[in-house]
């Protein structure tokens, strides 16, 4: 008689193979998890724009470029009452979602709370609690993958609630403690690449520039500048090093405090044109551009 085949029966539980198996599989979804929370709105026009309202920026709203549209309105903002992931509200008898970028708690996965949070605003009636939309997609498929966002700063945050309506009691003070801690901001509006946003920290000011390109080549990129003795903004401002977030770069210079976000459009503009050429090079870095390198990345930091 023969043997029966062992064909497909896999490993023996237990066994060498099996751990090894096992932790292969392992090892490759926590590389999967790791792609997707890295640069959660990878594929979108407006990428920077949503990083930089999620890791910085206070206080400010902007139309969700929707692919369809639902029952509501959706404005996407900075942050919530309470910190959640979305809510509705009654606006000239109009009902109006709200999808939130920072939220209590961080989500495991980035892309899809916002997604989820996006679909829920659309279509839920006033009062309603947030519930998480099961199976939302991708934010490419719900939000329109060449749109850039049209962003209002506010200097409050009154926007959470209506005018016509009386604020919550138990809000009034937090509400309170949170439009003390806002400090002056506003897009830089440069037609190049990525989002720069400036804002007034008081004793001196700063210009956060959130990159699309890949990390490395804006490090590299920043090192060859700085090796040209070119890292600069002009008179008035000084780089003060860069931050990692999101998957990006975000390279930051301290400003003169008495200049405006206008006055450093022009100094943006040419830097633009700098750094974006510094970018498309693929030489080899020189010595003095590596030790740029070494330097830039000994004072950077990273934020999730």
């Amino acid at each position: 008689m023969a043997k029966k085949s062992k064909r497909g029966s896999g490993p023996r539980p237990g066994s060498d193979r099996a751990e090894r198996i096992a932790a292969r599989r392992a090892r490759a979804e926590e590389t999967s998890a790791l792609l997707v929370a890295t640069r959660p709105f990878a594929g979108l026009a407006c990428e920077c724009d949503l990083v930089a309202l999620r890791a910085f920026v206070a206080s400010a709203t902007a139309p969700a470029p929707l692919r369809s549209a639902g029952n509501n309105q959706v404005e996407l903002g900075t942050i919530l009452a309470g910190a959640v992931p979305a809510l509705t509200r009654d606006i000239d008898s109009q009902t109006v979602g709200f999808a939130g970028l920072q939220t209590d708690p961080e989500p495991d996965d980035i892309a899809d709370s916002l997604a989820s949070a996006l679909i829920w605003a659309s279509d839920a009636p006033v009062g309603e609690i947030y519930e998480p939309v099961s199976e939302a997609g991708s934010l490419t498929d719900i939000l329109d993958p060449d749109a850039q966002l049209d962003i209002t700063v506010h200097e409050d945050f009154g926007w959470w609630f209506d005018d016509n309506s009386p604020m919550p009691a138990e809000l009034a003070q937090v509400m309170e403690q949170a439009d003390s801690a806002i400090m002056p901001s506003a897009r830089v509006d440069v037609n190049g690449r990525g989002a720069p946003w400036w804002v007034d920290a008081g004793e001196r000011a700063h210009l956060r520039w959130v990159r699309p390109e890949d990390e490395d080549a804006v490090m590299n990129g920043l090192a060859r500048v700085h090796a040209q003795g070119q890292l600069t903004l002009g008179e008035g401002s000084r780089f003060a090093g860069s931050f990692r977030t999101h998957g990006l770069l975000v390279p930051v210079f301290d400003l003169d405090v008495e200049m405006h976000a206008e006055e450093w459009v022009g100094p943006c503009t040419e830097f633009d044109k700098v750094l974006t050429e510094a970018i498309a090079q693929t030489a080899e870095l020189t010595a003095a551009e590596r030790r740029s390198r070494d330097g830039i990345r000994s004072r950077q930091v990273t934020l999730r």
